[in-house]
């Protein structure tokens, strides 16, 4: 059974793609305080204790998921937009897209008693349909501790390129254990799994996940962070949550009013206030970017 890598927090970035592309995971320890943790958890246990557990298997009966943490969260931002993620993520994503974007925040509490998760990869929320390019960055990071008994994620190293078909043996199933602070990084395409809690404690972790820029989001950002209080977002984390081209033609709006009241084919941003006169599918970087891709 192979193992994953542990790192320190400050690793460079080109390790963290290296391995991620080898291994499709990997984990950065003590990223973050418990001072840290015990700020965010202020913020965020009132919705993760008024979240009711999934319905089905694969969401989990014992399971709490907890999203919008754009918004309810200022320690969750900070996780979001942390450059030690970003960095790596971009990098990592670049050979497939133009810019990268916000796919979901989800608290995930394993309550004790839950069972394993199936085995799967997270590029199948489009269905199996994106085999040829990896559509993901992924992380979950550890709000409590992650052990073998209380249902530290599972994961099979080496496995982004298997068949979707392939049958995963027990064998071949590590486990993410790692101390709260810490984040396993994973890819879209490496099978995992939520492990079993044998345990009477909640094991929560927040997972954060990026994708293509050109993709649909699991969390649909636009009606969790809609304008009127995306507004006050950072600027990056805006583009980040989608208010932002995700190439040349790729995300314009045209915005409501009267003949001429606003003007025609704007970007995403315009409706956070930023102004634009409109009438262009994109800057001309972008377009000559789309062009060098359309060329090659």
């Amino acid at each position: 059974m192979a193992e994953l890598k542990h790192f320190p927090a400050n690793v460079d970035k080109q390790t963290i793609v290296d391995v991620l592309t080898e291994d499709g995971a990997l984990i950065l320890d003590e990223v973050v305080s418990a001072d840290f943790i015990a700020a965010l958890r202020n913020e965020t246990d009132p919705y993760m204790d008024a979240t009711t557990n999934g319905n089905d298997n694969f969401a989990g009966h014992k399971t709490t998921r907890t999203g919008g943490l754009m918004l309810r969260s200022e320690k969750c931002r900070e996780l979001i937009a942390d450059k030690r993620i970003l960095e790596p993520c971009n990098d990592f994503l670049s050979p497939f897209c133009e810019r990268v974007q916000l796919h979901l925040t989800q608290i995930i509490r394993i309550r004790g008693g839950e069972t394993a998760q199936a085995i799967h990869r997270d590029r199948w929320a489009w269905g199996k349909h994106l085999a040829h390019v990896e559509p993901q960055f992924n992380t979950i990071w550890a709000i409590t501790d992650f052990t073998a008994e209380n249902g530290a994620t599972q994961v099979v190293p080496g496995s982004t390129k298997w068949p979707d078909e392939t049958e995963i043996k027990p064998e071949q199933i590590t486990q993410a254990e790692m101390k709260a602070g810490s984040v396993l990084i994973y890819s879209g395409s490496v099978f995992h799994g939520g492990g079993e809690n044998r345990t009477e404690a909640d094991r929560i972790g927040i997972n954060i996940t990026y994708t293509l820029g050109w993709l649909r989001q699991e969390e649909n950002q636009y009606l969790t962070c809609p304008p009127e209080m995306a507004k006050d977002l950072s600027p990056d984390l805006q583009a980040l949550a989608g208010y932002a081209m995700g190439q040349y033609a790729l995300g314009y709006f045209t915005p409501h009013g009267a003949p001429g009241e606003a003007p025609e084919l704007v970007p995403p941003e315009y409706a956070l206030g930023v102004a634009s006169e409109g009438g262009t599918l994109g800057a001309s970087e972008d377009l000559a970017s789309v062009l060098k891709i359309s060329e090659s």
